[in-house]
């Protein structure tokens, strides 16, 4: 099995992925919401305002921060807080883990969760475009995490032309920033115009010479809804007829229609 399958597996047998695909459709229906560009909304409004919310379902849903369960503290206070301003879809698709299975986990100051050692920030991108995120032009900190080795069989690098004297003290350099957490990244995208959205979890890969942005993603809006429906097909449907037969439908007559058919069958 290999290393996308463990991480992805473990994530979504304890309910982390549902999680975060419904922070994710949660803070993006509220963007939709509220969009005018009548009133000025650009696309700075629209990324900045998908990230704060993204950050706040998350920490919802996870009970992060402001939303952490106290003890001694009322019940039904905490679920006002909790549902604050979500829709009643959110609230009845919001998604039951246990307190604790995922700790905010920042790093320098980009915010982050993890689960069981596994992190994961936060990457936004312009829509139909994940697979291009130019991770050299991102953080310093969104770098250090693009330069993390991975397991993934056959995967070449951005320094197998280096000789091996060069990779020996590239391994070094970075050994002295080597992250605490194996950290993930979600990235995230929203075509506000026409509604698309695009949500991944990964292992970015430093595409300083071009090539995919990622050593591997899993598409995280590829699956069951959480109300149990089925996905959408991949491909559109066929437009053509329904050769189906109906099935047989009988029409219950109203009251007035069955008493004049009465009066003038007299």
């Amino acid at each position: 099995m290999s290393e996308r399958d463990d991480l992805v597996g473990a994530l979504d047998r304890d309910g982390v992925l549902a999680a975060i695909r419904w922070a994710f459709l949660s803070a993006a229906d509220r963007v939709m919401e509220d969009y005018s560009e009548a009133a000025g909304h650009d696309a700075t409004w629209v990324g900045v305002t998908r990230f704060t919310l993204f950050r706040d379902r998350l920490d919802r849903v996870f009970s992060c921060r402001r939303y952490a369960v106290a003890e001694g503290v009322d019940g039904q206070l905490s679920l006002d807080i909790l549902h604050a301003e979500l829709t009643e879809r959110d609230v009845r698709t919001f998604p039951r883990l246990e307190p604790n299975n995922v700790v905010r986990a920042d790093l320098s100051g980009s915010p982050g969760w993890s689960h069981e050692g596994t992190r994961w920030l936060l990457a936004s991108s312009v829509f139909g475009k994940l697979d291009e995120v130019p991770w050299p032009q991102k953080s310093t900190t969104k770098q250090l995490v693009a330069q993390q080795p991975t397991d993934e069989p056959d995967e070449p690098t951005l320094f197998d032309h280096l000789t091996s004297d060069e990779q020996a003290g590239l391994a070094t350099l970075m050994a002295g920033s080597k992250l605490d957490l194996h950290t993930l990244v979600v990235g995230h995208a929203l075509d506000a115009e026409h509604g698309g959205r695009e949500l991944v979890i990964g292992q970015p890969r430093l595409n300083s010479g071009g090539g995919s942005a990622w050593y591997w993603k899993h598409d995280l809006l590829q699956v069951p809804p959480l109300e149990g429906g089925r996905l959408r097909p991949s491909i559109p449907a066929p437009v053509g007829p329904d050769t189906t037969p109906d099935a047989p439908v009988k029409l219950r007559r109203s009251g007035a229609e069955q008493t004049n058919r009465g009066q003038a069958g007299q």
